[in-house]
């Protein structure tokens, strides 16, 4: 069975959004090393989260690329929609954390380097917290999209005769009322 145009629009959409979402988390995971090479237990902790905003990128690639079963592909996809949410909450935790108090954030990274060049870079990991915190909504949004057209693709049954069985089945089931009008 195909994919429509619009089903495959908004899979392409959705897998260029968690493609953004690996580059910005890898690219949060360096910033946070050049501030420190062996990093604190807040580094550590940051660095956890851009990993685990990884991983939920690669599974959402991995859950609407793959065919498996019914159950096994919705356990996945359940558990991809709560991992994307606790990430996105925990992203734009951390982007307000770093906007608002920036200076006490690098204390606590212990930062070897100097006070406003560890500014900026914080500052731009905090960018792409943001731009994280978007692009996992937007793929949150999208994934519940691809897997609503998959509900609809296997609940639509091509068979005429079947739905005409069905509509009889139907009203065979109808109450017989004393006033009903025969033809």
């Amino acid at each position: 069975m195909g994919m429509s145009k619009s089903k495959g629009n908004t899979h392409n959409i959705f897998l260029l959004c968690n493609y953004i979402l690996l580059g910005s988390a890898s690219s949060c995971i360096f910033l946070t090393i050049s501030l420190r090479l062996f990093p604190s237990l807040s580094g550590l902790s940051l660095i956890f989260l851009h990993t685990l905003t990884i991983a939920t990128a690669v599974s959402g690639c991995s859950i609407f690329a793959s065919s498996t079963s019914a159950t096994a592909s919705d356990r996945l996809y359940g558990s991809h929609m709560v991992a994307t949410v606790l990430t996105a909450i925990f992203q734009g935790a951390v982007s307000v954390l770093i906007f608002t108090r920036t200076g006490d954030f690098l204390r606590f990274l212990k930062s070897y380097v100097r006070e406003e060049d560890g500014a900026v870079i914080l500052k731009l990991a905090g960018g792409l917290c943001v731009v994280m915190f978007c692009l996992e909504w937007i793929v949150l949004v999208l994934a519940f999209l691809l897997k609503y057209s998959d509900y609809l693709d296997e609940s639509v049954v091509d068979d005429d005769d079947f739905k005409v069985r069905r509509q009889e089945e139907d009203l065979k089931d109808w109450p017989s009322y004393p006033f009903q009008l025969k033809l």
